[in-house]
């Protein structure tokens, strides 16, 4: 969860993210909170720092700090190094189970990308191993940051992009995340009081609803390249430009920073389709196109399909390679 999306979140969904809210900051900000221990790693051109709070783990540091490593790298695998330069993460240890929260800022305390990740004390070596958080979290040192309005492109970028770069990096299968998409992408369906993304600030618009313009973007890049350029191309792009997490840029300039770098004009011309009028996407036709059959609890493909060679070309492992963590 990026900072600002947190603020507007709190503002239009729940008292108990109200609370939470109000806990990152009780003992001052986070990247001010006590450290024990600390350990630090190399990936794709940056320096990643992480720091251990008070209390205790059932799972060893080592762990924890191997789950951090295969985030980072599944995120620099996408983006063919990690999008920043220096990082720090902070694991603070609480009562549970799982990882609890993780909340992402960009240009504080001298660094470009800060992440605090509250870990459940009784998690597990399989919980690290099925998360999807830091690489959520990692993803979004990759964009700069937006204004409120625009913080749906923020999330449905990190929820769009975090399976695929697992599936690129090695650590999920493509069926399993195509499976996911197609049970999850509704909950980002326009409802009967939508007035477009940059209006409607609620949870599933706000996550969902911008990985449905992620997803679509991918696509229609695709096709309108012969499939030799995708939003992965048009990301890139944005972090080579110096458009990071620490730097505020107008979503425009964004847009049209990574339709440069794809020849085309989606990004902004779906941006201008979607931002102030519900645009549903029919996601019956689209997965049908794209080859993604539901068999039982998961899918099947249909390698036969008119888009199959996109959905195929969208988890495959860039020709850049797979970017390995280092000591």
């Amino acid at each position: 969860m990026k900072w600002r999306s947190m603020i507007l979140v709190c503002a239009t969904s729940s008292l108990a993210v109200a609370a939470v809210l109000v806990a990152q900051f009780r003992n001052g900000p986070p990247w001010r909170h006590p450290v024990v221990s600390s350990q630090s790693f190399h990936v794709g051109g940056a320096v990643i720092q992480v720091d251990f709070g008070p209390g205790a783990l059932d799972l060893a540091h080592d762990q924890v700090m191997q789950w951090v490593r295969n985030s980072a790298s599944s995120v620099a695998t996408y983006y063919g190094r990690f999008p920043v330069t220096n990082d720090r993460v902070l694991i603070e240890p609480a009562d549970g189970r799982d990882i609890l929260r993780g909340t992402t800022w960009g240009g504080v305390d001298g660094l470009q990308g800060f992440t605090r990740i509250v870990l459940g004390k009784q998690t597990t070596q399989q919980d690290l191993d099925e998360d999807w958080e830091m690489t959520h979290e990692f993803t979004h040192t990759a964009f700069p940051s937006m204004d409120d309005d625009h913080s749906w492109i923020e999330e449905g970028l990190a929820t769009y992009i975090e399976p695929i770069a697992r599936v690129q990096r090695g650590f999920l299968r493509p069926e399993k995340i195509w499976a996911d998409m197609m049970h999850d992408m509704p909950k980002g369906d326009p409802e009967s009081s939508d007035r477009g993304l940059d209006n409607t600030h609620t949870w599933g618009r706000t996550y969902w609803g911008g990985a449905q313009f992620c997803l679509q973007a991918d696509v229609m890049i695709r096709q309108q390249t012969q499939n030799r350029k995708g939003l992965q191309d048009a990301l890139r792009a944005i972090v080579n430009a110096g458009g990071t997490i620490d730097k505020d840029w107008p979503l425009r300039k964004a847009l049209e920073v990574g339709d440069s770098a794809t020849g085309t004009h989606v990004l902004v011309q779906l941006y201008d389709a979607m931002r102030d009028a519900p645009k549903p996407v029919d996601l019956t036709v689209l997965w049908k196109q794209l080859g993604v059959i539901r068999d039982g609890d998961g899918v099947r493909f249909d390698d036969h399909a008119l888009l199959a060679a996109v959905r195929q070309a969208i988890t495959r492992t860039p020709a850049t390679g797979v970017v390995l963590p280092k000591p």
